[in-house]
C-alpha cells in the first residue's frame, strides 16, 4: 500500500513539473516573439523616418536602456533563470529603479542635437516617458527619492555602513566647531579681561586725582579759615546774651527752645579726614587658596557631596570661598555586545561592562551645611562659618578665618565710594567696616531706626560705639544731628565731653539717665505736637515745609551699657526704652543700645521687638547668639572686631571686620570741635542744651505707674504701700514714693492723721465717702 501512494506521489511530481516546462515554454515563445518584434521596430527605426520619430518623441535616447532591459530579461529566460529573477527580486527592483532615475535625469536636458529629422532641443533626452517619470513639480525630489530607493534595494548593507560612516563624520565636524567656538570665547574672555582691567586702572588714576584735588581744596579751605581767625572782628548775627534779672521761663518755652540751634547762621565747618591715621594696605595672611580650595572640595567629595569652587573671596579676617554644588549621579552596569549580540569579552573571560550614567540630581544645601565640623578639621582650623545661599549669588559660602587679620581703620571706611555716596543723601550715616570680601560696609541710622549691639567683654563693642560716634561727628554739624550719651561704665564716652553735638554732658549717673530718658520722651511727644500742627508726618517733611523757618536735628541717643540700666530700675527704663523705640522715628530720635550681656533679663522680647537692626560680636555661648540674632553663629566669631551685622530688609547676618578707631583720632575730631565751639557756639549762648536741662522739670519726677495708683484707690477705697507691692509688683521704695505723690496731690491722707491715733494701717480715700 505504501509502495503505491509512492509511486503516485512520483507521478503527481512528475506531472506538476512537465506542466511547468510547458508554461516556461510558452511564455519564452511569447517573449521571443516580442523581442523579434522589438528588435524589427529597431531595424524599422533606422529604415523609416517616422518610426524613428514617434519613438525618438516617446523614448528619446532612453531607447538604449530600455533595449538593454529588454534583452537583460529575455536572455534570463531563454536559459531558464527565472528562479535567480526571484531570488534577487530586490537587486533587480533597485536596478529598475535607478534604471527610471536615470531616464529621469535624461529628460531635464535639451541639447541643440536633430537625429532621424527629430531636433532633442523640442523634446528631451528622456522623452516623453523621462518626462512622465520627473513631473512638472519636485522633479528633483523625485528623482533623488528613485536613486535613493534604488540604493538601498541594490545595497542595504553597504548603505548602513556609509550611514555610520556618515554619522561619525557629523559627530567629528561637531566636535571640531564646538572646540573652535570654545577657544573663541575664551579668546573673547581674555580680550574683555584685558578692556576691564584697562577701565579699573584708569578709574584709579580718576579716584587718586579726585582726591588729591580735594585734599587741596580742603587744605586751600583750611588756610582761608586760619587766616578768618586772625581777623579781631568776627561778628555774629542773631546772638542775644540773656539778660540779668530777666524772668524764669516756663516749661512750654523751654521745649520749643530745644527744637533748634539758634537761629543765628552758624559756618558749616566739618573735620577733615586728615584727622583720622590712614591705615596701611590691608596685609594679612591667608594661607594657599589654591590648596584649600583643592582641600575643601576633597573633603566634601570623600563624604558623598560633590562641588566646585568657582569664587575665592578674599577678606580682613576670613577668605570667603564660593563653591557651586555639584550632581548626584547614579550609574547602571551595561554588558557590551558585538554585532551578532553576544557579549564581549575581557583577556580574563569574563563580559565587559561599562558604566551607564542613568540620572542626576543637585546637591542638597543641607547636606554641605552638616558638614561644617569636617570642614574645620579637614582645613586645620578651630571652625568655618557656612553662609547657604550667598545673598545675590547661587553659591554657597565657607569662611575660613585667615591665618592673620588685618585691621580696618576707620578712615578707609569713611573714605569709600560707599560712605561719600551715602552721606549725601543722609546725615546719619555710620561705617560699619569691611565685608568678608573686603567691601566697605556703611548702613544709614535713619533707616535702620535703633541699633542693638551685644558682645562678650573685649570683642569690640565699645570701639563700634566710637566709631559710630566718630562718624557721625565727621560728616554732620550740631544744627543736623545732636547727641545724647550715657556711659554707666563712667570711663569709655568721657571724651567727647566738650563738644558741640552734646545736649547734656556724658550721662553716667543711673539716677540721671532715667531723668534724660524721660526727658526725651517729653521732646518725642512735643515734636509730634509740632507735625500735628502742620499736617506734616516725619522730621524730614518737616525740615522741608515752607512754614518752618528753622528746622530740627536729628537725636541719636546711645547707651553704652543696658545691663546697668536694666539691673538698678528694670520698671522705669525698660518702658521708656521701648516707648522711645516705638515711636521716635518719625520725630528723628533713634536709639543705639550696647550690651555685654545678651541674657533674656535684659534684652526682653518687648526690647528685642522694636529693634530691628542688630550687630553681635563674640558671644559665651549660643544661647545668647540666639537672643541677640534669633540664630547661633556668634559663639564661633573671632573676636577683636569679628561681627555679625543684621540690617533691617536682610534675613540673615552679614559678616563683618568692624573699624577701628584709637583714642588719639577721637581726641583729634573732638579737638576740632571744641575750638569749633568756642568761636561759633559759646558755652552761655547754647540755649538748646539750657532748654532741655530744664526741660518740664516738674513732670519728669511722676512716676509711671502713678496712674495706676489712682485707679485703685478709686477701686479699692483706701491705699497703702503693701497694696501697691501687691497688686503693682514693685518694690518698698518705689510704693513709698508713689504714697508721697498721692499725699502731695491730696488724694490720701497725710502720715499725721496715722500718728494722731489710726495705726500704721491703710490711709483712706479723700473721695471715699
Amino acid at each position: 500500500m505504501a509502495k503505491v501512494n509512492t509511486r503516485r506521489r512520483r507521478t503527481g511530481s512528475r506531472r506538476n513539473g512537465i506542466g511547468r516546462r510547458a508554461l516556461r515554454s510558452i511564455i519564452s515563445g511569447l517573449f521571443l516573439r516580442v523581442v523579434l518584434v522589438g528588435l524589427t521596430v529597431g531595424v524599422l527605426f533606422f529604415l523609416h523616418e517616422t518610426i524613428a520619430r514617434v519613438i525618438l518623441r516617446s523614448l528619446g535616447l532612453a531607447v538604449i536602456p530600455v533595449l538593454i532591459w529588454i534583452v537583460i530579461v529575455a536572455w534570463m529566460l531563454w536559459r531558464g533563470r527565472f528562479g535567480s529573477l526571484l531570488r534577487h527580486w530586490n537587486s533587480w527592483l533597485g536596478a529598475l529603479l535607478l534604471s527610471a532615475a536615470i531616464i529621469g535625469v535624461m529628460a531635464l536636458f535639451r541639447p541643440e542635437v536633430i537625429i532621424a529629422g527629430v531636433p532633442l532641443s523640442d523634446e528631451t533626452l528622456g522623452g516623453a516617458l523621462g518626462q512622465l517619470i520627473g513631473g512638472t513639480t519636485y522633479t528633483w525630489a523625485r528623482l533623488l527619492g528613485l536613486g535613493l530607493l534604488g540604493v538601498i534595494f541594490v545595497v542595504p548593507r553597504t548603505l548602513r555602513y556609509c550611514l555610520i560612516f556618515a554619522r561619525g563624520l557629523a559627530s567629528l565636524i561637531w566636535q571640531v566647531a564646538f572646540n573652535l567656538l570654545v577657544l573663541a570665547a575664551m579668546g573673547l574672555l581674555h580680550l574683555a579681561r584685558k578692556l576691564l582691567s584697562g577701565v579699573s586702572s584708569l578709574a584709579r588714576l580718576l579716584w587718586i586725582k579726585l582726591a588729591s584735588s580735594e585734599k587741596s581744596r580742603v587744605q586751600s579751605q583750611k588756610s582761608r579759615v586760619e587766616k578768618e581767625r586772625e581777623t579781631p572782628e568776627r561778628s555774629i548775627s542773631g546772638l542775644q546774651t540773656p539778660e540779668v534779672g530777666e524772668g524764669k521761663k516756663t516749661p512750654e518755652q523751654n521745649v520749643s527752645e530745644l527744637q533748634t540751634l539758634d537761629s543765628r547762621p552758624l559756618t558749616r565747618q566739618l573735620p577733615p579726614s586728615e584727622l583720622l591715621d590712614e591705615a596701611p594696605k590691608a596685609n594679612f595672611a591667608r594661607g594657599n587658596d589654591a590648596e584649600r580650595a583643592e582641600l575643601i572640595e576633597g573633603a566634601l567629595a570623600s563624604y558623598g557631596v560633590e562641588v566646585k569652587v568657582v569664587q575665592v573671596n578674599p577678606g580682613p579676617s576670613v577668605t570667603q570661598f564660593g563653591i557651586e554644588p555639584g550632581w548626584i549621579r547614579r550609574y547602571r552596569r551595561v554588558v557590551e555586545k558585538d554585532q551578532n549580540g553576544k557579549p564581549r569579552l575581557e583577556k580574563n573571560g569574563n563580559p565587559k561592562v561599562h558604566l551607564e550614567e542613568v540620572s542626576k540630581t543637585r546637591v542638597k544645601v543641607d547636606r554641605i551645611t552638616s558638614l561644617a565640623n569636617d570642614l574645620a578639621l579637614a582645613l586645620a582650623v578651630t571652625h568655618v562659618r557656612i553662609e547657604a545661599p550667598v545673598p545675590g549669588k547661587p553659591l554657597v559660602g565657607i569662611e575660613v578665618p585667615n591665618i592673620s587679620t588685618a585691621l580696618v581703620s576707620l578712615r578707609n571706611v569713611v573714605e569709600s565710594p560707599a560712605f561719600q555716596k551715602a552721606r549725601t543723601k543722609s546725615k546719619l550715616v555710620v561705617a560699619l567696616g569691611q565685608g568678608a570680601a573686603g567691601e566697605a560696609i556703611v548702613a544709614d541710622i535713619a533707616k535702620m531706626p535703633h541699633i542693638l549691639i551685644a558682645g562678650a567683654t573685649g570683642s569690640g563693642k565699645t570701639v563700634c560705639l566710637n566709631c559710630i560716634i566718630t562718624s557721625l561727628l565727621m560728616q554732620a554739624t550740631p544744627a543736623e544731628v545732636r547727641l545724647v550719651l550715657i556711659d554707666p561704665k563712667r570711663v569709655e564716652m568721657i571724651t567727647f565731653n566738650g563738644i558741640p553735638h552734646l545736649i547734656t554732658p556724658v550721662v553716667v549717673e543711673i539716677d540721671r539717665a532715667i531723668e534724660t530718658l524721660r526727658r526725651l520722651t517729653l521732646e518725642m511727644d512735643h515734636r509730634y505736637r509740632k507735625f500735628a500742627s502742620l499736617g506734616v508726618r516725619n522730621i524730614d517733611t518737616y525740615n522741608r515745609s515752607p512754614k518752618v523757618t528753622e528746622s530740627l536735628p536729628y537725636i541719636v541717643v546711645i547707651i553704652d551699657e543696658l545691663a546697668d540700666l536694666m539691673m538698678t530700675a528694670p520698671d522705669v527704663a525698660e518702658p521708656l526704652i521701648c516707648r522711645l523705640a516705638q515711636l521716635s522715628r518719625a520725630t528723628g530720635i533713634h536709639l543705639v543700645v550696647a550690651t555685654q550681656r545678651p541674657s533674656v533679663d535684659v534684652i526682653t522680647g518687648l526690647i528685642k521687638a522694636n529693634f530691628p537692626t542688630r550687630i553681635s560680636f563674640a558671644v559665651v555661648s549660643s544661647v545668647d547668639s540666639r537672643t541677640i540674632l534669633d540664630t547661633i553663629g556668634a559663639e564661633k566669631l573671632l573676636g577683636r572686631g569679628d561681627m555679625l551685622y543684621v540690617p533691617p530688609e536682610a534675613h540673615k547676618p552679614k559678616r563683618l571686620r568692624g573699624c577701628f578707631v584709637s583714642d588719639e583720632e577721637m581726641d583729634r575730631v573732638v579737638a576740632f570741635w571744641r575750638k569749633w565751639r568756642e568761636k561759633n557756639l559759646p558755652e552761655p549762648l547754647d540755649r538748646v542744651a539750657q532748654a532741655f536741662s530744664s526741660l518740664a522739670i516738674e513732670q519728669m519726677d511722676l512716676d509711671p505707674f502713678l496712674e495706676k495708683a489712682r485707679q485703685l484707690c478709686q477701686e479699692s477705697g483706701h491705699i497703702s504701700t503693701s497694696l501697691l507691692q501687691r497688686r503693682l509688683h514693685i518694690g518698698y521704695p518705689r510704693a513709698a514714693r508713689i504714697m508721697e505723690q498721692l499725699e502731695e496731690e491730696g488724694l490720701v491722707e497725710s502720715r499725721e492723721y496715722a500718728s494722731r491715733g489710726q495705726g500704721s494701717g491703710a490711709r483712706p480715700w479723700e473721695g471715699e465717702p
